[in-house]
């Protein structure tokens, strides 16, 4: 595989998330607050309340994985405190996994060749 699937979508939950809920709590989350389906395969993104530690929840096909990380040193970048979900492109989250901030990221325009040779 090369990238990501197409279609892949990966949504950052803009209020800080309680650090002990769960993959039940996160999944009640995502279907009531962010009205968005859980099972759907795309990745959600869930800050704490301290902006060091980030938790994904993505379901496989075969069951839910919760995965977290906390950074030794510095923070997370973080969008503005909202209501709701922002999202972002997979270079983006790749970028706010390592601990970097993600905002410096643009997408480039998709170019197709003008013709075939």
């Amino acid at each position: 595989m090369i990238g990501p699937r197409p279609g892949l979508r990966i949504l950052i939950a803009t209020r800080p998330v309680d650090g002990r809920r769960g993959i039940n709590g996160l999944t009640a989350l995502i279907a009531e607050v962010l009205q968005a389906n859980p099972y759907s395969g795309d990745i959600f993104v869930f800050r704490s309340k301290r902006a060091d530690r980030v938790r994904f929840l993505v379901y496989d096909g075969s069951g839910m994985v919760l995965t977290s990380k906390w950074l030794e040193e510095g923070r997370f970048t973080w969008p503005p405190i909202r209501d709701g979900a922002m999202p972002l492109t997979p270079a983006q989250f790749e970028v706010l996994v390592a601990g970097l901030d993600w905002t410096k990221v643009s997408a480039k325009p998709f170019k197709r060749p003008l013709r075939v040779a």
